[in-house]
């Protein structure tokens, strides 16, 4: 007497639907990307940010207090106010030393836009790849 074992079906999903939602979303990413980025590449922090990522270097940061004048963290004197050759030269030293050291731009409150991106340009022409604004976290969060 021979029994024969009975398989039990195998349940099965059908991933169709899923690949189809994600092509979608991947061509809806591809065709917003471009539009994203104008004028100076900056990589702009979200208005509730986080905290940047610790680098294996201190960040250089580029401050333009309320009279548009731009000091460096970097240097004899950091109180110095810097013209922008000068400011330009020091930087584009530091990213031929250190390719991967951050640079942040803070900016008084009160400064035109323009100023700092003025800034940022001065920086992007010193050969700095990406910039990140500095910014005060929200009230009540530290």
């Amino acid at each position: 007497m021979l029994h024969r074992i009975r398989k039990k079906p195998i349940a099965s999903i059908n991933v169709v639907p899923y690949i189809d939602v994600m092509l979608v979303l991947l061509v809806i990413f591809m065709v917003t990307a471009p539009l994203l980025q104008q004028g100076v590449s900056v990589d702009l922090p979200s208005a509730d940010a986080n905290l940047v990522e610790n680098s294996r270097h201190e960040p250089v940061v580029l401050t333009v207090d309320v009279n548009g004048s731009y000091y460096l963290n970097i240097g004899s004197d950091e109180k110095q106010a810097l013209d922008a050759a000068i400011l330009m030269a020091r930087v584009a030293a530091i990213i031929r030393m250190k390719p991967d050291v951050q640079v942040l731009v803070r900016g008084d409150h009160q400064v035109p836009y323009g100023e700092v991106v003025n800034a940022m340009v001065l920086l992007q022409q010193a050969g700095v790849p990406r910039v990140g604004l500095m910014t005060r976290p929200p009230n009540g969060r530290q």
